[in-house]
């Protein structure tokens, strides 16, 4: 199989933009990001912004108004990237959706060893349980990365039903995103990440496949439970 990568940022084209315009843009959102990681979300100001493009601050509120606006397209610029990334694993042709789907499970983790993933999410995870704006953007951002883990579950047990491939979807999502504090770039289990991918994968595909509509709605004891 090809080998996946998660690029930093995908910049979609405004409509009607010229190609400086465009490269504009690119440079004042890998400026943005840059801060974000080195030094926090607290840190992206309009103005060292402008500093870092070696702009004049007029220049950055040409292409973006407002702090949220910039913001909210660094935000889509982001997970676009993801999107670019997963859309090749899940329509990679030739290839089982059991490859495809481990395929994905590496990819995620792998991205997750990578500094900027590392110090990105779990920044805006912190800041979104304070900031309203902030918490709007990563409902988007993990609604969006989660639909074509959701797609790869559908394949791979086609009986269960959407809200049920929604909730494994969030807890097979949750589970690996949950590494990052440990495993991610500079953590202390970095070394053993390639051991998490294989438990991942021999975890996560026998585990979808192997439920049954109805499963996830009772517990163990077998006690209806509440999904509301």
């Amino acid at each position: 199989m090809p080998e996946f990568i998660v690029p930093d940022l995908k910049v979609v084209p405004r409509e009607g933009g010229y190609a400086r315009g465009q490269d504009g843009v690119e440079q004042i959102l890998r400026a943005a990001l840059n801060i974000l990681v080195e030094q926090g979300y607290r840190a992206v100001t309009m103005r060292a912004i402008a500093k870092a493009c070696d702009m004049k601050l007029g220049n950055i509120t040409y292409y973006f108004p407002t702090r949220d606006e910039l913001v909210r397209a660094l935000f889509d610029a982001v997970i676009s990237s993801y999107e670019e990334a997963f859309d090749a694993i899940s329509h990679d042709e030739g290839t089982s959706v059991e490859e495809r789907f481990e395929s994905l499970i590496r990819l995620i983790l792998e991205d997750i060893t990578t500094k900027k993933t590392t110090r990105f999410f779990p920044e805006i995870w912190a800041l979104a349980n304070h900031d309203a704006f902030v918490s709007e953007r990563v409902d988007e951002v993990y609604r969006r990365a989660r639909a074509v883990l959701n797609e790869l579950i559908a394949e791979l047990n086609p009986a269960l039903p959407e809200d049920e491939r929604e909730t494994v979807a969030l807890f097979i999502s949750a589970s690996l995103e949950g590494t990052t504090m440990f495993a991610g770039h500079d953590k202390p289990w970095r070394h053993r990440m390639g051991w998490l991918e294989t438990i991942a994968c021999r975890a996560y595909v026998p585990l979808v496949k192997s439920l049954k509509p109805g499963d996830i709605r009772v517990s163990t004891s077998g006690a209806p439970l509440d999904s509301d």
